[in-house]
């Protein structure tokens, strides 16, 4: 059975979908689909802290789902800027777990990722999914991947 780690870029997902339909993405009928695929053995969604209910009710869903929430915190600057990234921390979960699944699962529009898909599809020769709305994912993603899937109505709420 094959073994499938997902990492999931929750801020990308959440303004992308929202952008794009104006609804929010299926958590659960996307575990559902990927569970099909073979054994979920790591499974990471990336989140930035407000410590707001409505957001503390979307994590324990999530846990609930089988994700594991990793949250970093909101950081409102005095300029008025904000800043919440993960990219770094997923790089580095995504290359720690590379060398112990078949299949890399990353759910995100994110270019910067594309040069991450690329070392761990030449080093380990595994299988790399992308999830993204197509219209708001880089291209350089979408080709770095070894399959890319449009987030569309299927997997919607």
């Amino acid at each position: 059975m094959k073994k499938i780690a997902i990492f999931v870029d929750v801020q990308n997902i959440y303004y992308t979908t929202r952008q794009a339909y104006k609804r929010q993405f299926n958590y659960r009928k996307f575990w559902q689909l990927i569970s099909q695929q073979g054994k979920i053995v790591l499974a990471n969604a990336y989140a930035i802290d407000k410590g707001d209910d409505q957001q503390i009710k979307f994590q324990d869903a999530l846990k609930h789902i089988g994700f594991n929430v990793k949250l970093k915190p909101y950081i409102q600057r005095s300029d008025g800027s904000a800043k919440g990234d993960w990219d770094v921390g997923i790089a580095i979960d995504v290359l720690e777990a590379a060398q112990e699944v078949d299949t890399v699962i990353l759910l995100s529009g994110d270019g910067d990722f594309d040069l991450l898909l690329d070392k761990i599809n030449t080093k380990y020769q595994l299988s790399t999914q992308v999830y993204g709305v197509k219209m708001l994912t880089a291209n350089s993603l979408i080709k770095a991947a070894s399959q890319f899937y449009a987030i569309e109505n299927e997997l919607l709420l």
